[in-house]
């Protein structure tokens, strides 16, 4: 198991990922940045994980666009990395949660 030191909205974080897998994970990572500082110039002020939400929204619209109308279903593959996904950036969220309520 490998890690990897990443930067997103400003925060950094580290990251296991498989042996072999940091090139990819430090891409990603670079797209929800980039994602995550266009909704924060896009809507002005909001929490990390709100940031992080919009991001996502905006990396999912990226992809629904690039499949087009006549393959809208989800490939299943897809929507197993984007539960896992949704999961941890809803255990961030908390953890954050829990931070700034204990600051």
């Amino acid at each position: 198991m490998a890690e990897v030191d990443l930067t997103i909205a400003g925060r950094p974080y580290r990251v296991a990922c498989r042996a072999g897998e940091e090139d990819s994970l430090r891409a990603a990572a670079a797209l929800v940045d980039a994602k995550s500082r266009e909704a924060l110039a896009g809507l002005g002020t909001m929490s990390e994980a709100r940031q992080l939400l919009f991001a996502s929204l905006l990396l999912a619209d990226q992809l629904v666009d690039q499949r087009g109308p006549e393959n809208a279903g989800p490939d299943p593959r897809l929507a197993q990395s984007a539960n896992a996904l949704a999961s941890r950036l809803e255990a961030l969220a908390d953890a954050l949660e829990s931070e700034a309520q204990t600051a």
